[in-house]
């Protein structure tokens, strides 16, 4: 048994505290943590009575001294870090100076500019490996999930991979006109940035949204879906021996995209400063304190997602193609832990991760990304807590992409 301190009190730590108490072998005890002490008491509210102990407490995580302190008065074996991307690194030294492991959701993104990249956080390996210290970056689901498929495809049906294509397609409907189903601002600036995917050990960089595609999808139909940078695609690129193209993909309506468009053009997702009645506020800021809060669109969004990689490569000599995906229906989800399929298949791997560093399978000193490790026992926990996977050995292929006007 041990203790994890989860920062973050937002849709995603709403799945990964239930997760959490769903394990009480394994987490004894935890403390939730944010800087909204309200939210974290709702949670403890929820599942006060059970076997794992819960806490809570007050936290700006972008003040590493304050993360200390608070380490040091809970004690944890583990950090799951579910607050914002921005944090990152404040929550890492935190870890450092208090001999904590770390697990996250997503890499390091400065708040200033739209770069999404995992320098910033593997320039931290020695000192992790000096500490003793394990740092899981990404378990979640894309990055997280995606990349134990791959490791788990590698190990299981390839002797070399050759192509990766990961499509993200979310079929669900929440019925409001324009909402973004996982934190706004992170989210459209992910959208807004320029694409890029990697291929025969380049980079190569492309407009916003600039390829599209229709794909049909298993249990949700076809949808378009659109290509992006997503930062797994910089670890797998580096982690995965032999790889000469690899490529992220995500759905998204003609409605949201037109939605999208209107508020580029009048400057909402400008993460530049402007004036404002003698204040300076950020563009997207605002918009993302106007629009539904993710965490509330649990109860009104209906349909599935489905997210997977599809893969190609060589196994015995001989041409081989394999899809492995979960597909996971966004009411069931709700019904289970009070949240959407997008919180849900964030939150399950990240307790998953953060279950692996504790119980001392994924635990050796420096910084990893999942697809570092050996996939079989987080493949064993997603069929055990609720993102059972499926596999196909005759994927439709996504070559070759068509220009989106």
């Amino acid at each position: 048994m041990g203790k994890a301190l989860i920062i973050g009190a937002g849709g995603v730590a709403s799945v990964v505290v239930h997760k959490c108490c769903q394990v009480p072998d394994v987490f004894e005890e935890i403390c939730i943590a944010s800087r909204t002490l309200a939210k974290c008491d709702a949670l403890k509210e929820k599942l006060d009575g059970g076997r794992t102990k819960i806490q809570t407490a007050k936290v700006d995580a972008d003040n590493s001294d304050e993360v200390i302190a608070l380490i040091k008065s809970f004690g944890p074996d583990v950090v799951i870090n579910v607050a914002l991307p921005y944090q990152d690194l404040a929550i890492m030294d935190a870890c450092l100076a208090t001999g904590v492991h770390y697990v996250d959701t997503a890499n390091y993104e400065p708040p200033d500019v739209p770069k999404f990249e995992y320098k910033w956080q593997w320039a931290y390996k020695e000192r992790f490996e000096k500490a003793g210290l394990t740092a899981l970056l990404g378990s979640g689901f894309d990055p997280g999930v995606t990349g134990v498929f791959v490791a788990y495809a590698q190990k299981h049906h390839f002797d070399e991979i050759h192509s990766i294509d990961i499509v993200d397609a979310n079929g669900g409907d929440h019925g409001y006109p324009f909402a973004t189903n996982f934190n706004p601002e992170i989210n459209i600036r992910e959208i807004t940035a320029n694409g890029r995917y990697w291929e025969n050990g380049e980079w190569i960089e492309t407009a916003p949204l600039e390829f599209k595609k229709t794909y049909d999808l298993p249990e949700i139909g076809p949808k378009n879906i659109y290509l992006l940078y997503h930062e797994e695609l910089e670890s797998l690129a580096v982690n995965i021996k032999g790889l000469k193209k690899i490529r992220f993909w995500m759905t998204f309506s003609d409605n949201y995209i037109n939605h999208l468009k209107v508020l580029e053009n009048v400057g909402m997702t400008s993460i530049e400063p402007i004036m404002y009645e003698g204040k300076e506020i950020i563009p997207l800021q605002f918009l993302k304190e106007i629009l539904p809060d993710p965490a509330s669109l649990g109860p009104r969004t209906v349909g599935k997602t489905n997210i997977g990689c599809i893969i190609q490569g060589i196994k015995d000599g001989k041409p081989k193609t394999y899809y492995v995906y979960n597909v996971c229906d966004h009411q069931d989800c709700y019904k289970e832990v009070g949240s959407q399929a997008i919180s849900y298949t964030t939150g399950v791997p990240a307790m998953i991760g953060a279950m692996l560093v504790m119980k001392g399978l994924w635990k050796k000193p420096g910084v990893f990304n999942v697809e570092e490790f050996d996939p079989d026992p987080f493949m064993d926990a997603l069929n055990k807590y609720g993102l059972p996977w499926k596999e196909d050995f005759a994927p439709v292929l996504l070559d070759p992409a068509e220009v989106h006007a």
